[in-house]
């Protein structure tokens, strides 16, 4: 495709020569770039992409997209922010493909993983061919991509859209987080439904408060990316949204008045029962996951397929099939029959809401081991470590995904807040040590949650990735203690 074509309807400030450059391919990174790229000159958190610009030209980039001129081989194309043009431009290289898909986007702190899930259940069984995007990796068909980010960048994205059209995919469902809009990955994308769980404090080592973070989130919930929106009014920000939002707009809930809302809710340790009034029709619904938060799930995912005109029937049908999401709430399955649950609650609302679910159905103790990943917000570490000392019995304080600080640091800032709770607890810095020593402490009637990571397959220090999964290694560990 040429460069003129490709720039057509972007901004840009100006141009530095030939526009009839053909491009034939994308790319961001400069050693990947092949001859005949297009290169983005990202200014990011460590690196400025400006500075590789004549790399890649070198390399045979025949055009670079960049904020300021530079001196290279190659035509340049100026512009007033490189994340908005590469979005709009990634989506016309693939031939605009997201326009032939029907686009759903859930954002939130927690819940968005459990959520596209079981929209895209839903829509299934209702005889929609659906894509997924999220944490979890993409899904679509009998393909299944390892997971990266929780939104892919632009480029991979529009590729995987593209990807999707040719294999049949009606709709794709996708995860969309607070960064994604902040860096401008969705621009160019109009979603039918945006779909919106709650919002609690996660992400401040990126947004600086949570005014940023939350506006972010709203962002992405107005017309402007939307054609409809769905909203929480039982949390404070998503009722704030709804009030102000258009006449496209429903909501579900518990507490608060609501379009979709659930009562008489019965929750047990193998899932959750309740009755769902859904724009005053009435079901039985039969959710195989625990907690009061997958019946927050499961309204939300009815009410946005609600939103699309699928079948209420193939709604709950969809929803009461849904067994349950890697990693989420996820129980081990063992012969000693010990009660061992492994889930990515990373942040102090998630780990107080999983808690609190587990509590409800546990006879004996309970006991939480989790950690807190590196180069990431801290004011939320000894948050978490006051909840889990006030909501668990005993606790195991171990390393998560250190990154590039010192796990010993990280556990010390942890424990600061545990401690002003209780005294009962243990700090075991390797994470398998720990889980051993967990699972050891574990009774019959006691229950184990061991939060954090979720369904990830690494856990990242110093920038490597080590192969290790929490549900893979308990597993081990219950078959005989043989775990390495």
């Amino acid at each position: 495709m040429l460069l003129s074509e490709l720039i057509k309807n972007i901004e840009y400030k100006e141009t530095k020569g030939k526009l009839d450059a053909e491009i034939k391919g994308l790319a961001i990174n400069d050693s990947l770039v092949k001859e005949g790229d297009l290169f983005f000159c990202i200014n990011g958190t460590n690196t400025d992409g400006h500075e590789f610009a004549s790399l890649a030209a070198s390399r045979g980039a025949a055009a670079v997209v960049c904020e300021r001129p530079l001196e290279v081989n190659a035509t340049q194309v100026i512009v007033g922010d490189v994340r908005l043009a590469m979005s709009l431009i990634a989506k016309e290289f693939y031939g605009r493909p997201s326009e032939k898909l029907r686009v759903i986007g859930v954002t939130g702190t927690n819940g968005k993983t459990t959520t596209c899930h079981l929209i895209r259940n839903v829509l299934r069984s209702a005889g929609h061919e659906t894509g997924l995007i999220g944490t979890l990796g993409i899904f679509y068909g009998n393909v299944e991509i390892a997971p990266e980010l929780t939104t892919p960048d632009p480029i991979f994205l529009h590729k995987i859209f593209a990807d999707m059209v040719k294999a049949g995919v009606e709709m794709v469902v996708m995860e969309v987080s607070a960064h994604a809009v902040a860096l401008k990955k969705i621009e160019g994308i109009k979603f039918e439904a945006g779909v919106f769980t709650n919002c609690t404090q996660d992400h401040l080592d990126f947004f600086g408060n949570m005014e940023r973070y939350e506006a972010a989130k709203a962002e992405f919930l107005t017309d402007k990316y939307c054609d409809f929106t769905v909203f929480n009014t039982d949390d404070e920000l998503g009722r704030k949204l709804f009030l102000s939002a258009g006449r496209n707009s429903v909501s579900y809930g518990i507490d608060a008045p609501s379009d979709v809302f659930a009562v008489n809710v019965k929750e047990e340790i193998s899932g959750t029962a309740f009755v769902m009034n859904l724009f005053d029709n009435i079901y039985n619904v039969k959710c195989r996951m625990a907690g009061v938060f997958s019946v927050y799930n499961c309204l939300a995912a009815a009410t946005c397929c609600a939103v699309l005109n699928v079948d209420f029937d193939d709604i709950v049908d969809g929803i009461n099939r849904t067994e349950g999401v890697r990693g989420r709430i996820e129980l081990v399955k063992n012969l000693l029959d010990k009660k061992v649950f492994i889930d990515y609650a990373h942040t102090p609302d998630g780990l107080g809401n999983v808690l609190k679910t587990l509590r409800k159905c546990t006879p004996g103790k309970l006991i939480c081991l989790f950690g807190c990943g590196g180069n990431r917000d801290k004011t939320k570490r000894p948050l978490m470590g006051e909840i889990s000392g006030e909501l668990a019995d005993f606790t195991v304080l171990t390393s998560d995904n250190p990154r590039f600080e010192d796990p010993c640091d990280i556990i010390c800032e942890v424990e600061s807040g545990l401690k002003k709770k209780t005294n009962d607890y243990i700090t075991i810095q390797d994470r398998k040590s720990a889980i051993k020593y967990a699972v050891s402490k574990t009774g019959k009637d006691d229950v184990l949650l061991i939060a954090g990571k979720g369904a990830e397959d690494y856990q990242e220090i110093m920038g490597v990735r080590h192969e290790f999964n929490d549900r893979k290694f308990v597993e081990a560990v219950l078959d005989g203690g043989n775990a390495d």
